[in-house]
């Protein structure tokens, strides 16, 4: 049975810095600044070749975010392990969200295109990478739901892989909240429903040693620059497992709320079983 989630709940206190802390921030923080950021200049510019050349396909640039992604973890010292296989071919993803940590990990394996809430897009820096690496936003109306099927059609026609957080929030990585079914709704649409299948992904993080396992969990009103400092001031790391579930396809399930509750299920599995071992 899943504990019940209280978002504000004490949070683990930020590592208190000292200059071996700062030291830790600046030999790790300039170097992954870099890579993102210039990861990023490198995607744009080549974009403008990219798009007027394959649309809304991107056979060249999701190589730059995969390859920017696994360098993070290098940089940070963190662990990082895959267990089981991503899906081949276009489909949905899903998986529970804990951190921001959650897109390096994610994009580190496989090509994957997010679909985030409109008003991400507007977020300074996280809303320009967003965008440059090709995230889909989406506007929480059902009377935009038309439209975001047709988007959903396109970018899987493109053989694109969307995927999407369906707790609707991140929490402390420790548990699997309900998965919200609205989004399901799109997918079986007539257009979509035969062709489409979906693979559920658990993330689970092992905080430092001796540190608070909830150490990379970022949630409620947490604010992201101190969480930051704190991840790369940490004088140990610790390690992100991925797991990959097998797929399934969309037509073996009734409804939406069939399908969520399914993958929900799934998810949490992979996370129990990995915190017993």
């Amino acid at each position: 049975m899943n504990s019940p989630w209280d978002e504000s709940a004490a949070q683990p206190a930020h590592l208190q810095l000292d200059r071996a802390g700062y030291l830790r921030v600046v030999l790790r923080g300039v170097p992954l600044g870099g890579l993102v950021f210039g990861g990023l200049l490198i995607m744009l510019a080549l974009r403008l070749i990219e798009r007027p050349l394959f649309g809304v396909r991107r056979p060249w640039t999701p190589h730059i975010t995969q390859f920017v992604c696994r360098n993070a973890f290098r940089i940070l010292g963190m662990g990082f392990e895959r267990q089981g296989s991503p899906m081949s071919g276009a489909g949905a993803v899903v998986a529970n969200h804990s951190s921001w940590l959650d897109i390096f990990a994610l994009n580190a394996s496989k090509r994957v295109y997010f679909v985030s809430k409109s008003e991400v897009a507007k977020w300074p820096g996280i809303g320009w990478l967003a965008r440059a690496t090709g995230t889909v936003f989406i506007v929480r109306d059902r009377k935009q739901a038309t439209s975001q099927i047709a988007v959903f059609k396109e970018r899987l026609m493109a053989g694109h892989k969307l995927l999407f957080f369906p707790e609707g929030t991140s929490t402390d990585g420790q548990l699997v909240l309900p998965f919200k079914p609205t989004l399901f709704a799109a997918f079986f649409d007539p257009a979509l429903k035969d062709a489409m299948q979906l693979q559920a992904v658990t993330l689970k993080y092992a905080a430092p040693a001796g540190a608070d396992p909830r150490f990379y969990g970022w949630w409620g009103d947490m604010d992201f620059g101190p969480h930051l400092l704190s991840t790369l001031a940490a004088p140990r790391q610790g390690k992100v497992t991925v797991i990959y579930h097998t797929p399934v396809k969309l037509t073996n399930y009734a409804d939406r709320k069939v399908l969520a509750k399914s993958l929900e299920d799934t998810v949490r599995s992979g996370l129990a079983h990995h915190r017993d071992q």
